[in-house]
């Protein structure tokens, strides 16, 4: 089993930044590659970004490519989402996932570890 626990979600304005983190305990921590994903209100789940279990690899959703930076470290058993010029459109509850980097490059479907989630509020 694999703990997630997500932070560092709130309320800022349109152009700022925000750091997430997802703090995993439990199993090795490096085995996984780890995940974000978002949701928000009366839409689907989406992916936002990824990377390998080592960190050598990012993958990240057209939306925030050039705005959003994931990044993990293994030593300290946590992942990072640092979002730049956020905007309205990036309002949502986002979720830390960890698991195979096929399936976190998808839609989430088969993704077996969650955080509960974290709120980020965009106002314009």
């Amino acid at each position: 089993q694999v703990q997630l626990v997500e932070s560092g979600g709130g309320l800022v304005q349109a152009g700022g930044s925000l750091r997430l983190s997802c703090a995993a305990s439990g199993r090795t921590f490096s085995d996984y590659a780890m995940g974000w994903f978002r949701q928000a209100p009366g839409k689907e789940r989406e992916f936002v970004a990824a990377v390998t279990s080592s960190g050598s690899s990012s993958y990240y959703a057209d939306s925030v490519k050039g705005r959003f930076t994931i990044s993990r470290d293994n030593a300290k058993n946590t992942q990072y989402l640092q979002m730049n010029s956020l905007k309205s459109e990036d309002t949502a509850v986002y979720y830390c996932a960890a698991g195979n980097i096929g399936t976190l490059r998808g839609n989430g479907n088969g993704v077996i570890y969650w955080g509960k989630g974290t709120l980020v509020t965009v106002s314009s």
